[in-house]
Order: structure tokens, then sequence, then C-alpha cells
């Protein structure tokens, strides 16, 4: 991890003088509106994408999909996409940013070009997994050059085609493997038939919504095995991804909704969708567990804190991004938690599990690592007496799990807190508004 050096634009991060209770309207959902893109960008004719998230990780990919030859055209409701190529024979670079989204979903349009597509990044991009996808591409007919580093920077060099087969793949790192090889099947001659093998898949939520996205806009995908699917299969096909609205980004809920537990109060979610292509039940789930009450209504979703926050043993493989705001409102509990399922959140934007040991414990907190999670103790918390502030690590997520550490520990200074924006501009404004404050 590196450290953050932007202490002089440390966000004071603002205590609860009570109870919260606020209305909040959440941005639209980063890996709706990318997935959305892609699928836009391989259809056969133009897309509405009504609302989408505008944040650096959806603005990174819209550029991705320009430099490939797509159109996209900006309006005050969204995006209209219309399908189209980089000249042949061409050479274009893809900045990938920190997002995991385009390093992993775009290589397999790219190989559907015939341009030479070059792709990198920021720094820590380039330690995140992407080799199993680029190995899997490979073996279906793409042409990729990454000078063995099986990372960032690579060279996708396209042949107008990709003949798609058959592709076994461990897709442990991240579930982004499995979903960036399905969204370009329709496409490939053959289509494709992934198999994972090894550790469970982090995140399956967001396999079945690459799955139900890629079925609305007409392809043929089946998945494998009972329960919790280890393969899938999508068949060539044309696709038409036809007019979508995205719904609300339920991960960037966490740090209100754990505002609410841990101040004993109420936080109604407007817009908080019935039928999610996101993980709504898990996340609801977890929240009970630790002591909230939830209900889904005319006026959204409705969290109330009961006074107290419950310590919890959990599985969160599949809610993961919630892991940093959970790890906070566990630190204030009535008893310790034990969070599983996590050792693929080490090559995130940050390693997680590190970067919350030690931010939390630098508060006197009681934090160990597990090769898979963290246990966490509860301990009285202080806001640190050197002149360091809580340390982000570029990472978004370590910004809203500060945000809840700061309602019950007055003080707390937030480096960088100003790379939320990568899935939630005006983070700071909207948290202050929940508190009755101004930004």
């Amino acid at each position: 991890m590196h450290l953050d050096n932007n202490q002089d634009r440390a966000w004071p991060s603002p205590a609860a003088g009570g109870p919260v209770s606020a209305r909040v309207r959440l941005p639209a959902s980063k890996s709706i509106t990318n997935r959305a893109l892609v699928l836009a960008a391989l259809s056969d004719g133009p897309s509405e994408i009504t609302n989408p998230l505008r944040a650096r990780d959806t603005l990174l990919a819209a550029g991705a999909l320009r430099a490939l030859g797509s159109e996209i055209t900006d309006s005050r409701t969204g995006w209209r996409v219309t399908p189209g190529q980089p000249a042949p024979g061409s050479a274009v670079s893809v900045d990938v940013g920190n997002a995991g989204t385009v390093m992993r979903f775009v290589p397999g349009l790219a190989a559907l070009t015939s341009a030479a597509v070059s792709f990198d990044g920021d720094e820590r991009a380039r330690q995140r997994p992407v080799g199993p996808i680029l190995v899997a591409l490979r073996q279906v007919g793409a042409h990729i050059e990454d000078g063995g580093r099986a990372a960032v920077p690579f060279t996708v060099h396209g042949h107008g085609a990709v003949r798609g087969g058959t592709v076994t793949l461990d897709a442990s790192g991240s579930s982004q493997l499995v979903s960036g090889l399905l969204l370009a099947a329709p496409r490939f001659g053959e289509g494709i038939e992934v198999r994972h093998e090894g550790p469970p898949v982090p995140s399956a939520p967001h396999i079945a919504m690459t799955v139900r996205m890629l079925r609305a806009a007409g392809a043929s995908v089946e998945e494998l095995g009972s329960g919790r699917p280890e393969a899938w299969r999508v068949r060539p096909g044309r696709l038409d991804l036809g007019a979508v609205t995205v719904e609300p980004d339920l991960s960037n809920a966490g740090p209100f909704l754990a505002a609410a537990l841990v101040t004993g109060g109420t936080v109604t979610i407007g817009g908080w969708p019935r039928d999610s292509l996101q993980a709504a039940g898990q996340i609801l789930d977890v929240l009970r567990r630790m002591g909230a009450r939830c209900e889904v209504g005319a006026d959204g979703l409705t969290v109330r804190g009961g006074g107290r926050v419950h310590g919890i043993t959990a599985d969160l493989r599949d809610v993961n991004e919630l892991t940093p705001v959970l790890t906070a409102a566990a630190a204030v509990a009535d008893s310790p938690s034990v969070f599983t399922g996590l050792a693929h959140t080490r090559t995130h934007e940050t390693d997680r599990l590190a970067a919350l040991a030690k931010e939390i414990n630098a508060l006197g907190g009681d934090i160990t690592e597990r090769p898979d999670g963290l246990q966490i103790r509860p301990r009285p918390l202080r806001a640190s007496a050197s002149d360091e502030p809580f340390g982000t690590y570029d990472d978004h997520r370590m910004v809203m799990a500060a945000a809840v550490l700061g309602l019950a520990v007055p003080g707390i200074r937030v480096a960088g807190a100003d790379t939320v924006a990568k899935t939630f501009p005006g983070f700071t404004d909207a948290w202050a508004a929940m508190l009755g404050l101004r930004s």
C-alpha cells in the first residue's frame, strides 16, 4: 500500500450529534452502467441508457468504447450509444484507470475489432488480476501481447473476429473475469463455454447480473451446474440492448444504511428496486443480523437502527463491496465479529483487509487480519493524536468506511477523500446533508 500525501486536503469526517434521520437518493449503479455500455457497443443498432452513472469508472468505460469506434451522445437523461468500429489497421489506446470493469470487460470487445488496442492505467491497475481473462481470450482465438506480465499494460491485436469455444479458468480473483468473457461471447463465432475451477467465485450476484442483462439483450445464456453455477454457456447470436434504465447503486447505499445502524437513526433510500439486478437481499440480511430493521415500501428502503450494533460472523463473499463500511460498524459493535470470504479483496483498489486493520487499529481498534477476512474486537476508539489522517489509499470504499467511523469517533480527518468520485461524485455533500450540515 502507498501512503496518501494530500493531508492538506484531508476531509473532516463529521460526527453525529444524535440519531440520523434522512432520505437519500443514490447515484446509479456502476456495475449496471458499464455492462450496459459494453452490450450497447455490441448491439446491432443504437441503444438508450437512461440514468447512467457519471463517475470516473463509467466515464473511463465510455471513453474506451469511443476509442473503439462507438458514438456516445450525452443528453440530460442519459446516453445514446451507436455501435461502431475503429479504422482497420489503426492503433488506439484505452485508459482503464483503476476500473476493474474496464480492464476486464473491454478486451473481449477489442478482440472483435481490426485494430491494435493498447490498455494501460493507474499504477495500482498493474497489480490487479487480469491474467486469467487474457489467457482465456487467447484460447478462443484472440491475439494479445502482455510481455509476460499477465497484467496491464497489454495490447489486443484485433483481427475482426474471435473464434470462441470452451475455456477453463480460475475466477476466484474476481467475478469480472467471468463476466468479461460472457459479455462479448454472443459475437464470437462459436460463442463460449466458461468453466471455473478453483476456490468459489466471489460476487456471484454480479455474474447473475451479467446473465440477466445478456438475456434481456437477446442472448442465449445457460448456467451449468446446480446451486451456485460453476460454468456458463453463451451461444452466438445478435444483441439488441434497446432501452435500459439504470437502477441505484446499492453498494453505495452501504455507508448511509450503516449510519442508521451506528447512530440508532432512520435512513430511507429512495428508488430502492423491488426486483434488483444487484444483491439487495444479501445486503439487507447482513444489516438485519447486525441489528437493523429494514422495510421496503412505496418510499423505497427504510432502515432503522436499534441503538446497538451487534457483532456477527458472516461470509461476505457475495457482498464484499460492503466490507469496509461493515467493518467500521463492527468496530463500534457490542460484541466481536468475524468476516470471511474476502481473500480476493486484497487485490481491489487497495489491499482492503490490510488497510482496514491498519487504519482502524491506529484509532485504538483491535482488528486482526485472517487469510480470507478480518476478526474485529470492538474497543473504545479515538481520533489519532498524530498528524496522520485516516488513509484511504485511492480506494473509494475506504472513504466510506472513514465516514461511518467518523459518526462515532469525533475528530477523524480523511486523506484523499476525493477518490470517492470513482463511483460516487458528491458523496461528502450527501453525507453532510444526511447529518443536516452544510457541505
